[in-house]
């Protein structure tokens, strides 16, 4: 039996239509994920609006060096998740695999920086709650900064480590030739939420790391 036949459920007429109701599914996904980090981001920018100065002392705590190369990473993930898309639609099986495979690897390049980047916070007393220690008349203020800094990278951490479980997942199957130039919808949707993840951090490393930096 061919992977077409394998892949194609009894409730579609044909891969054309299961593609495009897949394809809604993950973008009717992705606007509730829209609609999550968005009520961050706008009491993020409701607390700078009443605490400008603590927030830009938060700020300016944040190591911009690393996150800067975070968001290179991303991009360049960006990239080879684009290609492996595209490897996918062509039916190459190898690129496929080379191309997720660097994905996964850049993704968890970011994710290791971000420990990093946690580390040190903690031993720095950076850390929301009652280890939070910073001799500052806004420390109090600065403590809410952080408090969004951690919930806001630590939610977007969380997508990168699912993606990450999903790239591995991809690239059993590719190599096992679940995937090839008809059925490649796996792929392809992923693909979406990878660059959906992407464009959330570059939102929030200019949001967190640069506004009001001095």
């Amino acid at each position: 039996m061919s992977s077409k036949n394998v892949a194609l459920q009894h409730h579609f007429k044909d891969l054309g239509q299961q593609f495009e109701a897949s394809r809604l599914g993950m973008w009717v996904f992705l606007a509730q994920e829209i609609l999550f980090f968005g009520g961050l981001f706008a009491g993020y920018v409701v607390y700078r609006s009443m605490y400008p100065v603590a927030f830009n002392i938060g700020s300016s705590l944040l190591d911009v060096q690393l996150g800067g190369i975070n968001t290179a990473i991303l991009i360049g993930s960006s990239l080879t998740m684009a290609m492996a898309v595209y490897s996918a639609q062509k039916g190459d099986k190898k690129k496929t695999i080379i191309f997720l495979v660097a994905t996964l690897l850049l993704g968890c390049s970011f994710l290791g920086i971000k420990v990093v980047e946690y580390s040190h916070k903690f031993h720095a007393g950076l850390l929301p709650g009652d280890g939070f220690s910073l001799d500052s008349p806004h420390a109090g203020q600065v403590r809410i900064f952080m408090s969004f800094y951690f919930a806001m990278t630590g939610m977007h951490a969380a997508h990168m480590i699912i993606g990450a479980g999903l790239l591995v997942w991809l690239i059993i199957k590719t190599a096992k030739g679940r995937f090839s130039a008809e059925y490649n919808t796996p792929v392809e949707l992923f693909g979406l939420y990878w660059h959906f993840v992407d464009i959330i951090w570059i939102y929030l490393f200019p949001l967190l790391y640069l506004m009001g930096r001095s």
